[in-house]
């Protein structure tokens, strides 16, 4: 079981770098020193793998491999890769948000550059990497491949590329062996950095809780390398799709249009994808929050070509099994289970199974009577947050409650209601609701950055259900710096979660 503790929510996109994007640089080291100066020992990311459509971190090209916007231009120029021209012209000036179409060209530029720069240098350190990473050999390919046609997804390849024997894949890549080592170049350097970076956070005295979404793109190696293991159609294409029913989130529910897992193929290879995929979780994290668990439970299946999710049904999901074998390998105490949505007996079950801690958050926990989500209804065994990367930011969602809701939630929290209204970093009212957190019972309590600073619904990372538009929020070195540091410290050493006495 986790000790009591603290944590902070903000993605490592959202870091302030001066090259338009947070990376694996200084600015880990600095966010890392502000969390501790604030009594939080834990620090919770979105999905450092590959983003996808809009830009999400939940959607990528792999479930494997990480994103390479992470990647760090000075550490680049330091180590010879590059030189300082080229990593300047990497730097972009907007602060507060990400221009995703910038950084994805400044960056990809300066990679090839490293990449033609170094090859030789480093040609035996990939042959190395790729021996021993077989999830990269796969992502290369695949990357090779898609450049080849433009970025188109894989079913509308050739025939002869969208289903390839290991022959074939061989020939391949001794036909474009520049272009395929480039990709694995790209997963080279950011797991070398990542993993410079995580030891210098730990090191610190910090814990990465780590994001594994449930599904994975259509268009991503992973369904493109083992089809097999998909619910696909003789040609290549999902029977059904994932989503979720209507929920907090959403009053139409959520058609994600993710193929759902054959599971009976899974079962007879022994779990061997997500073995695999555990795996490499347990690489990049100290702590994993498993997105949407409950489908471990029962799983929402929409036909494909459906344009609602309302017209789904639930199918049996492989918990038990599953985690019996991963358990195996990995401790059950470095899991995090988010039950968000609509959770029935059958999940709680599974939960109690396990033994994994579950998730509350606060603000789902005031329009609902006696809900699991007000903190005097915690258990020990959960992680409590005021809100996650999906809900407004706190005030931003104060101010949008009904008056007589939000006289209860200024009531509850015991704060006065001239203290409610304005923003920024002297707001009493999320102050107030952050200690209503932190002196809960809940074994670790995660705060958003945006709530440390009393930002509004501007700041939000992410809206449900809006394809356009999210994963752009930056925080500032400003920001950070006049963030009341004293204040987090001090109630945090007082509810028992710094190992301090204030």
């Amino acid at each position: 079981m986790l000790k009591r503790s603290s944590g902070i929510l903000l993605n490592v996109s959202s870091l302030p770098s001066a090259y338009g994007i947070g990376g694996l640089g200084r600015e880990i080291d600095d966010f890392c020193e502000f969390a501790l100066s604030c009594g939080f020992h834990y620090w919770q990311i979105l999905p450092v793998t590959t983003i996808g459509l809009g830009n999400s971190p939940y959607s990528g090209s792999s479930a494997f491999a990480g994103n390479y916007l992470y990647i760090d231009p000075e550490t680049l120029a330091h180590q010879g890769y590059v030189s300082e021209e080229d990593r300047r012209a990497c730097e972009e000036q907007n602060p507060y948000a990400v221009d995703y179409g910038k950084c994805i060209a400044s960056k990809t530029a300066l990679l090839k550059k490293a990449y033609a720069n170094a090859k030789d240098r480093v040609a035996e350190k990939l042959r190395e990497y790729e021996k021993k990473t077989a999830w990269v050999r796969e992502y290369a390919l695949f990357m090779t491949l898609k450049s080849s046609y433009d970025g188109a997804p894989w079913w509308n390849w050739q025939d002869c590329h969208k289903s390839m024997s290991d022959g074939a894949k061989r020939g391949y890549i001794a036909e474009h062996s520049d272009e395929y080592y480039y990709y694995v170049f790209e997963q080279y350097l950011f797991d070398v950095q990542w993993k410079d970076a995580k030891k210098r956070v730990n090191d610190k005295g910090m814990k990465f809780i780590g994001d594994m979404p449930m599904y994975v793109s259509m268009d991503s190696a992973d369904v493109w390398g083992e089809p097999e293991a998909f619910l696909l159609d003789e040609n290549l294409m999902p029977k059904k799709v994932a989503g979720v029913p209507p929920d907090y989130f959403s009053e139409e529910g959520q058609l994600w249009g993710n193929p759902l897992y054959d599971y009976d193929y899974m079962r007879k290879d022994g779990f061997s994808w997500w073995m695999r995929r555990f795996d490499r979780m347990a690489e990049l994290y100290d702590v994993l929050r498993i997105d949407h668990f409950r489908a471990f439970s029962e799983y929402w299946a929409v036909d494909y070509g459906e344009t609602t999710a309302k017209n789904g049904e639930w199918c049996e999901g492989v918990g038990e099994e599953l985690f019996a074998k991963v358990f195996e390998k990995h401790p059950k105490e470095g899991f995090i289970a988010e039950d968000l949505g609509i959770i029935d007996d059958k999940v709680n079950d599974l939960l109690a199974k396990l033994g994994l801690p579950c998730m509350r958050v606060m603000q789902f926990g005031f329009e609902d009577g006696d809900s699991i989500h007000l903190p005097h209804n915690f258990s020990r065994n959960c992680v409590g947050y005021t809100a996650t990367h999906d809900n407004n930011t706190t005030l931003g969602w104060m101010y949008g409650l009904k008056e007589n809701i939000l006289d209860y939630m200024l009531r509850y929290i015991e704060c006065d209601r001239k203290d409610f209204g304005g923003g920024g970093y002297d707001c009493k009212a999320t102050k107030i609701f952050i200690r209503r957190l932190i002196s809960s019972c809940c074994r670790l309590a995660v705060v958003p950055f945006q709530d440390l600073c009393g930002y509004g619904g501007d700041c939000r990372m992410n809206t449900p259900g809006v394809a356009e538009g999210n994963w752009t929020f930056r925080a500032t070195r400003d920001a950070m710096n006049s963030v009341d540091k004293g204040y987090f410290h001090y109630i945090n050493c007082l509810y028992g979660r710094n190992n301090e006495l204030c």
